[in-house]
């Protein structure tokens, strides 16, 4: 890191400066110090600016590779042992089954998010049409989940920047005015408890289309590589930590695991209000430490309680 000085008229404005290469490309990152500082005043500020660029320098580090280290073939083998043995097989699923699948699927990931319909009320909306005397916008997305889950089992895509945009098109067309668009210039993200800790930052905006890109330049390399367990979390885990949109990345998440694991001939996947706080763990375990191991273990256990569900009346 380096001081620059500049003149403005008779002033002397301060600046720490630091270059970072990835690849080819050069970013430079500059943090204001001040003017006319003196000696301690500037050894002051030079310590808080260095931490903030080291934090930056973080956010664009986000997506380096997915897996930071190569799983071996006996882990590899174990997890394929374990998709073999889901109690569910996509092949036995019926139009019915499918039907409840995406009932039970639009009301666990909305209310995820916050959505305020019960279980029933989102059945009721979603077999008869029948509306509560509630948010608009939670019925609607009701409905643009259900019709998400639709589209997926059609499209032979497994994953794309349009396709990203397609599924968030979808599911917020009649509730939120940015439906199908990324974050713009200035938007950023920032999640946080009721307490006010950060738990999350998403990546910077200008770095959306590039990560997005990486991870799926990693996607096809490792398709036939990897499990759909490791394929699916490792897409749905770094789509949650670049959050390309202002909102509505949980469900669009959600849904892309859901795609993935349907292009390897694996039954969709619940993810249960119920269990939400371990959902969110699991994705700070991937996020802090790159370990996927808490996400599989999740999997397994909503596929068991799937199957419970769809026998179930």
């Amino acid at each position: 890191m380096n001081i620059e000085k500049r003149k403005a008229g008779r002033k002397i404005k301060y600046y720490l400066a630091h270059s970072y290469r990835e690849g080819l490309k050069v970013h430079k990152f500059r943090k204001y110090l001040g003017t006319d500082l003196s000696e301690e005043k500037l050894k002051e500020r030079i310590i808080i600016a260095e931490k903030l660029i080291l934090e930056e320098i973080h956010k664009y580090k986000i997506i380096q590779d997915p897996l930071k280290i190569e799983l071996s073939k006996e882990e590899i083998n174990s997890i394929k042992m374990i998709e073999s043995n889901i109690p569910l097989k996509i092949s036995h699923l019926s139009e019915g089954d499918w039907k409840k699948f995406s009932k039970l699927f639009s009301y666990n990931t909305n209310a995820i998010e916050g959505s305020k319909l019960n279980q029933s009320e989102v059945f009721n909306i979603l077999e008869h049409d029948k509306w509560p005397d509630k948010s608009k916008e939670d019925i609607a997305e009701a409905y643009g989940v259900d019709e998400a889950i639709r589209f997926i089992r059609k499209t032979k895509e497994h994953i794309s920047i349009k396709l990203i945009k397609d599924i968030h098109k979808i599911v917020f067309k009649n509730s939120k005015h940015f439906a199908g668009q990324f974050r713009k210039k200035g938007e950023e993200v920032v999640v946080m408890v009721q307490s006010g800790i950060v738990v999350h930052e998403g990546a910077p905006q200008a770095r959306i289309n590039y990560l997005l890109t990486e991870l799926i330049k990693w996607y096809e390399k490792n398709k036939v590589k990897y499990p759909a367990f490791i394929l699916a979390a490792v897409v749905h885990n770094q789509f949650e930590n670049i959050h390309p949109f202002a909102d509505g990345n949980g469900r669009v998440g959600r849904i892309l695991l859901n795609n993935i694991l349907i292009k390897h001939n694996l039954p969709p996947l619940n993810i249960n209000l119920k269990n939400r706080i371990e959902y969110y763990q699991s994705l700070q375990e991937y996020e802090k430490n790159h370990n996927i191991k808490p996400t599989i273990d999740l999997y397994i256990k909503e596929y068991k309680q799937l199957e419970k569900d769809l026998k179930g009346k």
